[in-house]
């Protein structure tokens, strides 16, 4: 990014540009297919298999379109260009990776106790919770928000095992709250970068 005089505006050159259209796409992508991944999960423990399948039809063309819109030929420009922190890829990495060894703890953890219940909330806070360094990493703030949502479906799937709610609809529950927060995300960043 070009540094600004004390009279005028940061002006950005192509690099920041390229950057900031690149993460916007891929952010699209990446929050789109696990909004996917969410839908399926939340749908598979649907006590209606109509009810699931209507789910799982509905998400292909939902996660379909917000990828669209990220590659839409004419999409008007990021109205902000993004300022990652020096070596964010490098930490994006270790972030993306902490988050994965956690999810397999909390898998392993939930299995061995003979909780397996606990496994959609546990990985939604797991993965709302790696999204609050992520926002200022890739400069999406954003993401503070996604972080919240998805942590606000993880506490939502304890209240409801905690009052006794079966596995199935517990999944259910934070399953399809974790698709819809990831496809809002997806849809923010594809349309306003």
């Amino acid at each position: 990014m070009i540094q600004p005089t004390p009279s005028s505006p940061p002006v950005p050159d192509a690099e920041c540009a390229a950057l900031t259209r690149t993460l916007r796409r891929r952010g699209t992508v990446v929050l789109s297919v696990f909004a996917l991944v969410w839908a399926f999960a939340g749908a598979s423990g649907l006590t209606s298999s109509g009810a699931a399948l209507t789910v799982e039809i509905i998400a292909v063309p939902v996660t379909a379109a917000a990828v669209y819109l990220a590659y839409r030929k004419g999409a008007a420009p990021s109205p902000r260009m993004v300022t990652p922190p020096a070596n964010w890829a490098r930490s994006v990495g270790i972030v993306n990776v902490a988050e994965l060894a956690a999810i397999f703890a909390v898998i392993a953890a939930s299995n061995a106790s003979g909780r397996p219940g606990f496994i959609p909330p546990a990985v939604a806070l797991v993965v709302g919770l790696h999204f609050v360094p992520l926002a200022r990493l890739y400069d999406q703030w954003q993401y503070k928000g996604t972080a919240a949502l998805l942590s606000a479906s993880a506490v939502l799937g304890f209240a409801l095992l905690a009052a006794g709610l079966p596995d199935g609809s517990v999944r259910a529950v934070v399953g399809l709250a974790s698709a819809v927060t990831l496809w809002a995300s997806a849809y923010h960043v594809a349309v306003r970068g």
